[in-house]
């Protein structure tokens, strides 16, 4: 094999796959990057085995062939040649090595066979469907920093996916919760995904796909059956397998009698709880609402350190009520809200919250409350 190609071309593509790849491999092929020279372009391959992303790029191919070499380090020497760089990269005759080289420098890298890098056979997908990137960025953004960590409820570990029908039409809904939280967004289902099966997305998946998606413009070609899902971005093909288990009926949780109404500046709101959760122990970190006609206060005690409280005006006219929250659950909900305004919906102390995005009606949000 012998390839000629840009620096920035290699870059890119190189900085989509090698994230994939763990930095800790008990199988030493899983920490290679798989190159195929043909035609006009370089593709390259990585995986862990759950995950495999594919990107092609624009290339001088002078002798077609196919290699592996180690992932990061590879990307480490492409990413400290000069800008505007060309970079060739060249195999031995016996494929045990190959050769980057660019301008004055020059890099030998022990290779292994392709034919040991393994293939994350895809199968038949039931159904296809075309995602405009920005929605999708939408649907993943709103509801994943309520995923679970949690590794024994593996099931929570990441976004469940399905079409729905809500108002007499279908939407295709985004869910995630940990069992403290929970947001769920969801946008007009496109054609194609009607009947598809609920699936739960991992959380790795979620993140490199949330990386992928920062082109508005760009449609996602989005394939699916019941244990993988492929995207097709561009030029880059993500396929991961999904998380097989069942998700909770998340429909329970999300209440539908609480009767409270309160409206509040979201950024002042924030700053607020940021202010006095500052005070707070980093366990328990619950921030007290004490909410009544026309404003709400905010207090936190810690034993060890003492105490903080802050005042904000609020549009409010039921009875008044005394609930707590974890700090950082209520600072994540608003950083994901769009509006200027919040608005909460309360039933008591006990009980879950909801919380709406004034100017985004396909977001909604749930907080368990914390006894303060």
């Amino acid at each position: 094999m012998r390839v000629i190609l840009e620096r920035s071309n290699l870059l890119k593509s190189l900085n989509h796959v090698h994230r994939v790849v763990e930095r800790r491999n008990t199988i030493p092929i899983l920490s290679n990057v798989l190159l195929a020279a043909e035609g006009q372009s370089l593709e390259l391959k990585a995986t862990d085995l759950d995950l495999e992303i594919t990107e092609a790029t624009a290339a001088k191919v002078e002798r077609g062939g196919a290699t592996t070499v180690p992932a990061h380090l590879l990307y480490d020497i492409v990413r400290k040649l000069p800008e505007g760089a060309e970079v060739m990269l060249k195999t031995d005759e016996d494929g045990n090595a190959m050769t980057v080289a660019s301008g004055r420098s020059s890099f030998r890298l022990q290779c292994l066979p392709q034919s040991d890098f393994p293939e994350l056979s895809a199968g038949s997908f039931s159904h296809i469907f075309r995602l405009e990137s920005a929605a999708l960025k939408g649907l993943i953004d709103k509801t994943q920093f309520a995923i679970s960590t949690e590794e024994t409820r593996y099931y929570l570990n990441g976004i469940y996916f399905h079409a729905i029908e809500a108002g007499g039409k279908l939407k295709l809904r985004s869910v995630a919760t940990d069992g403290h939280r929970l947001a769920r967004a969801e946008m007009d289902a496109p054609a194609g995904s009607e009947g598809m099966p609920g699936i739960i997305i991992p959380r790795k998946t979620v993140s490199e796909l949330q990386k992928l998606v920062d082109d508005p413009d760009v449609a996602v070609t989005t394939e699916l059956s019941d244990t993988k899902i492929r995207f097709t971005i561009g030029s880059v093909i993500l396929t991961s397998k999904l998380i097989d288990g069942t998700f909770p009926d998340y429909q329970r949780v999300i209440p539908t009698g609480n009767d409270k109404k309160l409206i509040i500046d979201r950024e002042t709101f924030a700053r607020a709880v940021d202010r006095v959760s500052t005070i707070s122990s980093e366990r328990g970190r619950a921030v007290k609402l004490s909410i009544s006609d026309g404003q709400v206060t905010l207090a936190v005690n810690n034993p060890d350190s003492g105490s903080a409280t802050e005042e904000l005006a609020a549009d409010y006219s039921s009875d008044p009520i005394e609930i707590g929250f974890n700090a950082k659950y209520l600072l994540d909900v608003a950083a994901q809200l769009s509006g200027s305004e919040a608005r909460f919906m309360l039933a008591d102390a006990g009980s879950p919250t909801l919380i709406h995005d004034t100017s985004d009606e396909h977001a909604l949000y749930v907080l368990m409350p914390m006894r303060v």
